[in-house]
């Protein structure tokens, strides 16, 4: 290999060491990224830097993250989740695994409405978690149930992961969002099936809400609560993914539009003052400040690792590997699932997918479905130990007596769960490609 091929596979290593070290992600990103390419090539490597770095401030797609975020958040802090839960719990109260079957449907609406994992996690497990253990359901099914529901929100448009995919693999956000429409709500219902099968063969592990306490709340009345907790989230919902995929509304626009919705339904619950307000716009600056410094970042490491050629070295790895380009793809599937046990889905977006894509694109592999692959590879990042932040999550606000260990027992099903649909959607590519075909896309 030539030399700056080897400072290449340096500038990989030397960022993993600096991450495992404590070094903050955006600046090991960074520091690897200066240190190496200016080995390579001196200061005149980085004279496109402020080139690359205008283009991200200035992406017209990307100005909808704040917007979707600024949504999400509001939504999260007018605590309009603590009312979805109670009304679907009663609806599906009956059935064994009745509660942690509301909990998935909860998931599937507030991914949709938020798409913000901490806050979903942390949302579902204050008001969820103590009650679920307090009727009698298993921990490890009450805890992987939570974790699993409140990441749907990152396959489940809208969503920040299909932006920031749409944006690396160069498809519009409309079509990524058509897209993983299918499959999100095909792992919802995977979801929903294990859970339904766990509670018949443990039906003591899995009760129902009695009888005495669902009888307080029936017919017309429960009917009359559910269009009005429901309703209004979902109208915002299907508002915002019509207009972008239906192709009246670029992606910024309706995140404008979801914005501005989320105001509206706050205040009809009567929950908009000047204090949640303000809390919602700190908490939006601080999401998006993140994001975007991780993504300024990761241009100085980018640039220095095509500039010390190791796409070649990507594409000739990749061509080395028996078996042509379905081998390459379960061979990327697989470092991007190992690699979600110690990173997080946005340093795995934008460090490890850019090397990746152009193969795949030269191969004339599907942008949409390979998007759509690696968004549900990545939603597994958020529940594999050690470091899966739902894990982190939901253990900083779960009882006493509910361990660690129960949480992690709780998440495996469900991460096989999650291989399993990639499984589905690797073998038939028309889970994704159906709906965007049928739009027009």
């Amino acid at each position: 290999m030539a030399e700056n091929e080897w400072l290449a596979i340096g500038m990989i290593v030397s960022f993993f060491l600096l991450t495992t070290i404590g070094v903050p992600v955006a600046i090991g990103i960074a520091l690897s990224g200066f240190i190496f390419g200016f080995l390579g090539f001196g200061e005149s490597l980085f004279n496109l830097l402020p080139h690359r770095i205008y283009g991200v401030v200035s992406n017209y797609t990307l100005m909808a993250i704040p917007l979707f975020v600024f949504m999400g958040v509001m939504l999260e802090k007018s605590k309009i989740a603590e009312e979805l839960i109670e009304v679907v719990g009663y609806l599906a109260g009956g059935l064994k695994g009745g509660m942690a079957l509301a909990i998935v449907v909860v998931g599937v609406v507030l991914g949709a409405s938020t798409g913000i994992v901490g806050a979903t996690v942390v949302t579902l497990g204050l008001l969820t978690l103590p009650v679920l253990v307090r009727r009698g359901y298993d921990k490890s099914l009450a805890t992987g149930c939570i974790c699993a529901a409140g990441t749907l929100g990152q396959i489940i448009p809208p969503s920040l992961v299909l932006i920031l995919l749409a944006d690396i693999t160069g498809q519009s956000v409309g079509t990524l969002f058509a897209a993983a429409m299918v499959p999100g709500l095909a792992l919802a219902a995977l979801y929903c099936l294990y859970i339904l099968g766990f509670a018949y063969a443990r039906p003591a592990s899995a009760p129902p809400i009695p009888l005495e306490e669902r009888s307080s709340v029936t017919g017309a009345a429960l009917a009359k609560k559910a269009v009005l907790v429901i309703g209004p989230p979902l109208a915002l919902v299907a508002t915002v993914l019509g207009t972008i995929i239906g192709g009246v509304a670029a992606p910024t626009e309706a995140a404008s539009m979801g914005a501005f919705g989320s105001l509206l339904v706050a205040l009809l619950n009567r929950r908009l003052t000047w204090p949640l307000l303000m809390a919602v716009l700190r908490g939006t600056t601080r999401i998006t400040a993140m994001i975007f410094f991780i993504l300024v970042a990761a241009q100085i490491f980018a640039l220095a690792f095509r500039g010390l050629q190791g796409e070649s070295l990507v594409h000739a790895m990749f061509e080395a590997l028996p078996g042509g380009v379905n081998a390459g793809l379960i061979f990327m599937m697989m470092l991007l699932f190992i690699l979600g046990f110690f990173l997080e889905w946005i340093e795995i977006s934008y460090i490890a997918l850019p090397l990746f894509f152009p193969y795949f694109a030269a191969a004339n592999v599907d942008p949409v479905w390979l998007a759509i692959l690696v968004a549900i590879n990545l939603q597994t990042s958020f529940l594999t130990p050690p470091f899966g932040w739902a894990l982190f999550f939901l253990k900083g606000v779960a009882p006493p007596d509910v361990t660690t260990l129960d949480i992690y027992k709780g998440v495996i099903p469900f991460i096989l769960i999650q291989v399993v649909m990639l499984a589905i959607l690797f073998a038939v590519p028309e889970l994704s490609l159906w709906l965007p075909e049928v739009i027009g896309w």
